[in-house]
């Protein structure tokens, strides 16, 4: 008789604790079977920078992906929501984010288990999410999460095209910020050439220490600034500010629908139990004082000013910040599209593609409605919000909670579970427990108070400044000196 583990890694040979690369094809897919020890586990620039799949690849890609244009709107955030209920916010929906995340590995690995118990291999097939759910709860689940996780990556795909229009405009306002969406849109478009999250290595890496700057800079730059002149701190004033405020936080911890897609891209998918959390927790360390520090020097001016690079003065280290972003926020749009790519690719049959070429030229489809909903909906703050509220409270949040539930409901697959509860939760009813209450509180005051919130704040932009805006809030034009004058009548 095996030993416990090494009949878990005869069984699920794709989950098999080995410390070196099952071997990969050169489009970064898992090839099942590979040789272990090949040509990617030396210390060639190629393995360096473009095959990752070690739990320190993932934390890099989780920790990146989760702070991107968010940290810009956060202090916008707290202007509508307090300092006290913004910081609180933060920290629980941190959590509850971990935690969702958890299910939702556990759920790939349960899946992937079940498959390979079936011999079905998953040689250049990119596991998805609807995929899990499909083959654990059929095909109702899988149409659910299709829709969901889809909308919130296409919209996600939208905000990225908006921030980076937003913040280049601080650096050039020759160009309004509806032309810089046609530029940024075309830039962005290259990353139909990124084959899968195997090769975002380099780029996770850079992208954290992009944010890590521009965080730390909002932090000093407003300690340096202080108190602006008359700065008040009202917030909260409104239910519909407070609500709109929380569902933007809501989102800026719901980073995790690509969560199977960066698993399924480790060498040892069942380490990514705990990384998602670490991530967070390194995340805090960024939007807690950068947020708390710009709300505390202009307070209730982040009202009117949904990025936080508008109120901050001209200098050196502003552009370097908006430089960082701009960069940053290609490599999300990368994140952001890539599952769309897949779900793409395995609808028109392009998906076991080895030309990285032809493969670019049928993802190409993908980008132009997200570059037409940019151009449309180019409002920052509030468009985080709707989708948090109505796309990310269902896909990462309520959606994983259910799957969990229902995945285990039977005393059978309790006992034969391919993942047992939690240290910190090891009983099933406790697990049952928590999980209904994400989904009361998400369901309720994400979706239902959130949502309410979100879209009244959302339609209110939609009346101030239309559809198709073509600079959004952006500073008005000085009238020319002979006629700033108002005529007297």
């Amino acid at each position: 008789m095996l030993p416990q583990k090494q009949a878990e890694e005869a069984i699920v040979p794709g989950l098999a604790e080995t410390d070196r690369d099952d071997g990969k094809d050169d489009d970064g897919q898992i090839r099942d079977g590979g040789d272990i020890g090949s040509d990617h586990s030396g210390f060639s620039v190629k393995s360096i920078l473009w095959h990752g799949g070690s739990a320190w690849d993932a934390w890099f890609s989780c920790a990146s992906n989760q702070v991107a244009q968010v940290l810009l709107t956060l202090p916008y955030s707290f202007s509508q929501l307090g300092m006290l209920s913004g910081i609180i916010l933060q920290v629980f929906y941190g959590l509850l984010g971990s935690w969702t995340a958890y299910l939702i590995s556990v759920l790939y690995v349960e899946y992937r288990a079940r498959k390979e118990k079936e011999n079905v291999s998953f040689k250049n097939h990119v596991i998805q999410w609807f995929e899990v759910l499909d083959g654990l709860l059929g095909p109702c689940w899988k149409a659910a999460g299709l829709v969901f996780n889809c909308t919130f990556l296409l919209f996600g795909s939208v905000i990225q095209l908006i921030a980076c229009a937003s913040n280049i405009y601080y650096i050039n306002d020759r160009l309004d910020k509806r032309t810089w969406t046609y530029i940024f849109g075309a830039c962005c478009a290259t990353t139909v050439f990124i084959p899968s999250f195997h090769n975002y290595r380099i780029w996770s890496f850079l992208g954290l220490g992009m944010t890590t700057y521009t965080a730390w800079y909002l932090t000093i730059a407003a300690l340096i600034h202080g108190p602006a002149e008359g700065v008040t701190h009202s917030g909260p004033k409104k239910l519909v500010l407070y609500f709109t405020g929380a569902t933007n936080i809501l989102y800026t911890f719901g980073g995790h629908a690509v969560t199977v897609e960066i698993m399924h891209a480790m060498w040892k998918p069942r380490k990514f139990k705990y990384i998602y959390l670490m991530a967070t927790l390194y995340v805090f360390t960024l939007t807690i004082p950068s947020a708390s520090a710009v709300y505390w020097a202009f307070g209730d001016q982040l009202l009117n000013h949904s990025n936080a690079f508008s109120l901050l003065p001209k200098s050196g280290f502003r552009d370097a910040a908006v430089i960082l972003m701009l960069i940053h926020q290609f490599i999300t749009f990368g994140f952001a599209c890539t599952p769309l790519y897949f779900v793409w690719e395995k609808v028109i049959g392009m998906h076991d593609t080895r030309s990285i070429c032809l493969r670019a030229l049928a993802r190409l489809p993908v980008v132009i409605p997200i570059w037409f909903l940019a151009i449309i909906f180019p409002f920052f703050g509030p468009i985080n919000s709707a989708v948090g509220a109505l796309l990310v409270s269902f896909t990462v949040y309520i959606i994983p909670a259910l799957a969990h539930m229902v995945t285990y409901r039977k005393a059978s697959a309790r006992q034969n579970a391919a993942e047992k509860p939690p240290f910190f939760l090891p009983s099933w009813t406790g697990m049952y427990v928590l999980n209904a209450f994400v989904v009361g509180w998400v369901f309720v005051v994400g979706f239902g108070f959130g949502g309410w919130a979100s879209m009244t704040n959302f339609v209110r932009q939609v009346d101030t400044f239309g559809l198709f805006a073509k600079c959004y809030q952006c500073k008005p034009p000085t009238p020319p000196a002979a006629t700033a004058a108002a005529p007297i009548h």
